[in-house]
């Protein structure tokens, strides 16, 4: 995919780096090295790849700073951070489409909602009573605004997404295709057999620089409001329940569910299909690698880890039976350790003064 070109010393100032070669080159594209073309710049953040540099037809590359020395025949920038130069790259050559101000006449927009007239409501969109569209903001096709919910400026919101009543959105907020905000949280009191819903009468607040994934849910609060703080990005199929805080800048992969009440604090990284249970508190900076389960609250920053990495079928089994067998080890190895004990007892008074 092409958008605009830069020559390359004005990626270089654009990112931070420092250029290594002829700064007129012109870029238009990004590509990997083992298939970029004339015009193209690709980038290096895993010494691994560093053989491909040599070889790649790309016109520049992102490198990082150690490699200065070494630097290849290939124009160049450094950077001490190869990935984000790129991604800023990346992101200069290819800017998001702008919105195209107006409704499409398939769309609905209630009389009562407000369109900024800078605004994009695209074909079968729905925009509900009292609904508040930003400048700048495109409602995609197939989306639904609820009632009274609200989007700032340059927010993107995908094919198929539901803005549920009364949520609201900061700027540059982008919610991806399929996406449900604003779904009633699981809220259920137990009488006897069966199951009574409690009403979820709060709604979700989310902050500016927020990026939601593809098929996300994120819940309703059930009298409080959910809420996903500023710059947080949310991957796709990841489920936050009612009244779940997210703080600042966190980032949250896919798969991982977290349950009600949990408060998660600023910066931390939460990987692939972590379980995160009610009502906790998680330190700011903390990282959980994947699939970690989470039952507790987590006072200090640092990375956490469980779940079981796979190993071959029959060593797995061996230690699923060694699992059944820990309590009774457990238990014999504490009478060994009392028994021990008991001798080492009467050992001292056969040999005391």
């Amino acid at each position: 995919m092409q958008g605009q070109s830069f020559t390359l010393a004005e990626l270089a100032e654009l990112t931070g780096s420092e250029l290594s070669g002829d700064g007129d080159l012109v870029i238009d594209s990004v590509a990997p090295l083992e298939t970029a073309e004339s015009g193209s710049i690709s980038f290096l953040a895993n010494p691994r790849y560093r053989r491909a540099v040599a070889t790649t037809r790309a016109s520049a590359v992102i490198l990082p700073m150690d490699m200065r020395a070494s630097a290849p025949a290939v124009p160049a920038v450094f950077s001490n951070n190869p990935y984000l130069a790129f991604a800023r790259v990346a992101r200069a050559l290819n800017p998001q489409r702008p919105a195209q101000p107006g409704v499409d006449p398939s769309a609905w927009v209630a009389p009562g909602a407000y369109v900024h007239p800078a605004a994009e409501v695209a074909p079968h969109a729905v925009v509900h009573d009292e609904a508040r569209i930003g400048a700048g903001s495109v409602v995609c096709s197939g989306a639904v605004i609820g009632v009274g919910a609200v989007l700032g400026a340059d927010c993107v919101i995908g094919p198929n997404v539901t803005i549920a009543e009364g949520c609201q959105l900061g700027d540059r907020v982008q919610v991806s295709a399929g996406a449900v905000i604003g779904a009633d949280g699981f809220g259920f009191a137990q009488d006897g057999e069966r199951w009574e819903a409690v009403p979820q009468l709060g709604t979700v607040q989310i902050e500016d620089d927020v990026s939601i994934g593809a098929n996300t849910t994120v819940d309703r609060g059930s009298q409080g409001d959910t809420r996903i703080r500023q710059g947080c990005k949310i991957d796709n199929l990841v489920q936050i329940a009612h009244n779940v805080e997210v703080g600042e800048h966190t980032v949250i992969a896919a798969c991982t569910g977290i349950s009600g009440s949990t408060r998660i604090g600023r910066c931390c990284i939460i990987a692939g299909s972590v379980g995160i249970a009610g009502h906790l508190n998680i330190a700011d900076g903390t990282t959980f690698t994947g699939m970690a389960m989470v039952t507790g609250n987590v006072r200090e920053a640092g990375v956490y880890s469980s779940g079981i990495p796979a190993m071959p079928a029959q060593d797995w089994r061996r230690s699923a039976v060694r699992f059944r067998q820990l309590d009774a080890m457990a238990r014999r190895i504490d009478a060994l350790e009392k028994a021990l004990e008991r001798m080492n007892d009467d050992n001292n008074e056969h040999t005391g003064p």
